[in-house]
């Protein structure tokens, strides 16, 4: 007997372990569906976390395989008694959900669901989630529900870890969000130090000469060629303050961590999916970090803004002692030939530049019709 409760609170440790474990919000999501189904023994659990207007917003689910969660088709919106969690905001425990006046059926390919127990999860008064389990694997005599009290309140304890993980993974992306945006905003501040004085004097320049051009040419001509010196200085301050700012996320987080709180603010920002994954990459030079970085955000913003893409995949890797980025599109793609004759189109001679001086290598791939995949390799350091 002795076993019992000490393996009980072993898995349920664990399971709070693990939700603490994340900070991006899905990853939350997907580890207290999995913990709870797990920990109470069901066949299926779900978690929907609601929108503004009465629906979910998130619906994640545990226990479903992949093919028949897409056969299922859409999330669901009001759907009888698990919209029902949402608005009433209380614990629910049936011996066969099918028989609750409140149950609107479901769609063909949805698995058969009988006993549920379905709680709320709360943050103070509000309800940021609603956890459904359902078929707990036990016998059950007579039809009843096979879910017990005692599950009840695991369950309710398992929510109540579970509000806090979620409300601190919301919080953490949020914390991401503003970086971006101070990053941004400190990028637009040093641009503007460093180029609105010569174009000013660019600006002076240009009307002094068009003053002068019908009572003294030779001297609007001397104006003019000022005018193309102050332009080239003016490209140079550009350029030297793009490419000598260092994104403040690299020195606090890294590239991995940077290049993925990207993606999932892209990925919330567009209608395409943005992905991003990593294996075993090791910290490299600065320099390299950072061209990496604008290269990433360079491809992304093209696939993002120009391509039309459904879905927009990010993957960097370790390759010997160095690593390599790969941005892959599903979107309209191009021929690349003309584009390499040109020597201009969508960055990418940025992008080359980039990559060479730090000692890599760029590459594209693309077909009209096809997608695109850009690849940019950099050795170790």
């Amino acid at each position: 007997m002795s076993n019992g409760p000490r393996s009980g609170l072993a898995a349920v440790s664990s399971a709070l372990l693990a939700m603490s474990r994340h900070l991006e919000v899905r990853d939350v999501l997907k580890t207290i569906v999995a913990s709870a189904r797990e920990l109470l023994d069901a066949q299926y659990a779900a978690l929907g976390v609601p929108d503004d207007h009465g629906g979910f917003a998130q619906f994640v689910v545990d226990g479903v395989g992949d093919e028949q969660w897409k056969a299922i088709g859409p999330l669901p919106r009001q759907h009888g008694i698990l919209a029902a969690m949402l608005h009433e905001a209380r614990p629910e425990r049936l011996a066969d959900v099918r028989d609750d006046p409140r149950f609107e059926g479901w769609p063909a390919a949805h698995p058969d669901l009988a006993d549920f127990l379905g709680l709320p999860i709360r943050d103070g008064d509000d309800v940021i989630g609603a956890l459904f389990l359902a078929n707990k694997t036990c016998p059950k005599p007579g039809g009843g529900c096979g879910f017990t009290e005692e599950d009840e309140d695991l369950l309710g304890i398992l929510a109540q870890h579970a509000a806090i993980a979620l409300t601190n993974a919301r919080l953490y992306e949020r914390s991401r969000e503003l970086t971006i945006t101070e990053e941004r905003s400190r990028l637009a501040h040093e641009l503007h130090d460093a180029v609105s004085q010569k174009l000013f004097s660019l600006r002076l320049t240009a009307q002094a000469a068009t003053a002068l051009v019908d009572r003294d040419p030779e001297r609007a001509k001397g104006e003019l060629q000022q005018v193309t010196a102050l332009a080239a200085e003016a490209a140079d301050e550009l350029r030297a303050a793009v490419v000598e700012l260092r994104p403040a996320a690299l020195d606090d987080d890294g590239l991995v961590a940077t290049l993925r709180t990207q993606t999932q603010v892209l990925d919330r920002a567009h209608t395409a999916r943005v992905t991003f994954t990593s294996h075993g990459v090791r910290a490299l030079p600065s320099a390299q970090e950072e061209a990496l970085l604008r290269v990433a955000q360079e491809a992304l913003h093209n696939a993002l803004r120009h391509s039309g893409a459904d879905h927009v995949d990010v993957t960097l890797d370790r390759r010997g002692g160095g690593a390599v980025l790969r941005i892959t599109d599903d979107g309209s793609g191009f021929d690349p030939r003309p584009v390499r004759r040109a020597g201009r189109h969508l960055g990418l001679v940025s992008m080359r530049d980039r990559a060479n001086g730090v000692g890599g290598g760029l590459t594209v791939e693309s077909m009209p019709g096809k997608g695109t995949t850009i690849e940019m390799e950099v050795p170790g350091g």
